[in-house]
């Protein structure tokens, strides 16, 4: 006579309920999955909604500001540090200025960077000691009648240090670059044609002896927001606000793809700094200590030079390359 099979015995009752609690552990788990997505969402929200107008910065921007666009610091340096090692760096800035003039040096710095991203300050600390009559800040309005005529670059040129001089340029022929293409200042083909001659004009001023730096400042959105936010609330600060600032924010990614698009034809023969500027104390110590490292002037302490702090100063290409890698 054959046996009937076995029936298989029913499944513990507590591995039974074990396996709901799992299966409803993972039904939890799903569906807490897309909160990382939820909250980026509703901060893209508050960014879109954003107006300089409003009475009051909306909390999630303001909580996002110092880490926004990657920012490598969560903490913020004490301000008596930042204080000292500024004005140690200052002294460096004499020596190197006593050195331009004695050895008849030209030294040309060029700022540019995102809307609200310092550069006003920047150049304010790296400049506030300097003898005036050697040094001279250079930032210029839009191009006039006659300028609009000429060779692109002719307007610059007037603008170049002599001999013992130092030249700072709050923006620059980097112009043609990204404000004005993005803006619809200039054409798309005004701008590629700008970016073929600009290696060839650095060029010239190079062989030329002048020694040129270029650092591009840049900042995360929600940064930019809330210091354009400030600057509109505070009655002192308003006449930075320009146009163009106003209205950055609705073209942040037309600006990011011309910036890419400047340094990746521009890098060379004069390279790129970028620095991170999320925190303005650190980025003024970052901008002022790349420019002294690079420069062999008399009687350098480079023990308060020092190295400019890899997080947030970065070669321009190498920052092309974690843009892409994130």
């Amino acid at each position: 006579m054959t046996k009937k099979p076995a029936t298989p015995p029913p499944a513990p009752k507590g591995k039974a309920e074990k396996g709901k609690v799992a299966k409803g552990s993972a039904s939890k788990s799903s569906a807490a999955a897309p909160e990382p997505a939820r909250r980026e969402a509703e901060l893209s929200a508050v960014v879109a909604a954003f107006s300089v107008e409003a009475a009051e910065l909306p909390p999630l921007i303001a909580a996002h500001a110092y880490g926004s666009g990657g920012y490598p610091y969560s903490d913020r340096p004490k301000r008596k540090t930042y204080e000292k090692e500024l004005r140690a760096l200052q002294i460096e800035l004499l020596k190197l200025q006593e050195w331009v003039k004695a050895q008849h040096e030209r030294i040309v710095i060029v700022f540019e960077g995102r809307d609200a991203a310092g550069k006003g300050g920047t150049i304010h600390r790296l400049t506030q000691h300097l003898n005036p009559r050697f040094v001279h800040v250079v930032a210029l309005d839009k191009p006039t009648e006659v300028e609009a005529g000429q060779w692109y670059f002719q307007r610059y040129i007037a603008h170049l240090p002599r001999r013992g001089e130092i030249a700072v340029f709050d923006r620059s022929w980097y112009n043609r670059a990204v404000i004005e293409p993005v803006m619809g200042f200039c054409t798309p083909a005004e701008s590629a044609h700008f970016l073929t001659q600009v290696p060839v004009f650095e060029q010239m001023l190079r062989d030329d002896g002048i020694r040129l730096f270029k650092i591009w400042l840049d900042i995360g959105r929600e940064m930019q927001l809330l210091r354009l936010h400030e600057r509109h609330q505070d009655p002192l600060k308003r006449w930075k606000l320009s146009p163009v600032d106003l209205a950055a924010p609705a073209r942040w990614d037309a600006i990011a793809q011309a910036r890419d698009t400047m340094i990746e034809a521009s890098h060379s023969p004069v390279p790129w700094s970028v620095v991170l500027a999320n925190d303005k104390m650190r980025a003024r110590i970052g901008a002022i200590r790349q420019i002294l490292a690079q420069i062999p002037y008399e009687g350098r302490d480079d023990g308060v030079v020092g190295i400019p702090d890899p997080a947030i100063v970065l070669d321009g290409r190498a920052f092309l390359g974690r843009r892409t890698a994130r």
